[in-house]
């Protein structure tokens, strides 16, 4: 099954340049590792943006760009976007406050009925109410 991969891990993964961290993202970085050595891992380009957004560093961010290259995009719909608006209401009706990035990889999760892996716990959070799966590590 194909996962699609949150902002964080992909920063975890290809921004930090000291290894380390805590057991769980250590475990998410191994988990990433899989998934993207059996070609599963998933890509949106809200994600690459926020993983490319604040390199300062021209080198850096020419080598984090190149690795991003090896994953193609996946498409996003405009029924993706109608969806997140309306993820978002859903969000917002039940107190939890929500950001359009998020949104639209939880639309875009929920179409192509794709688990997500994260280090952000307010997936956990759009999960009580979102049609959404979140996918652990070993």
């Amino acid at each position: 099954m194909r996962v699609l991969v949150d902002t964080p891990v992909w920063s975890f993964a290809l921004r930090r340049r000291r290894p380390g961290g805590a057991p769980a993202e250590t475990r998410v970085l191994e988990e990433w590792r899989r998934l993207t050595r059996e070609g599963r891992a998933v890509l949106c380009g809200p994600v690459r943006m926020e993983v490319l957004s604040g390199i300062r560093e021209g080198a850096f961010f020419a080598r984090v760009r190149e690795r991003l290259r090896w994953f193609p995009d996946e498409v996003l719909l405009t029924e993706d976007y109608e969806d997140a608006a309306r993820s978002w209401t859903v969000c917002a009706r039940a107190g939890i406050a929500a950001t359009a990035p998020d949104m639209l990889l939880c639309a875009l999760a929920a179409r192509a009925s794709l688990p997500i892996l994260t280090t952000d716990r307010d997936f956990e959070r759009y999960a009580r109410v979102l049609p959404l799966r979140l996918h652990a590590p070993r």
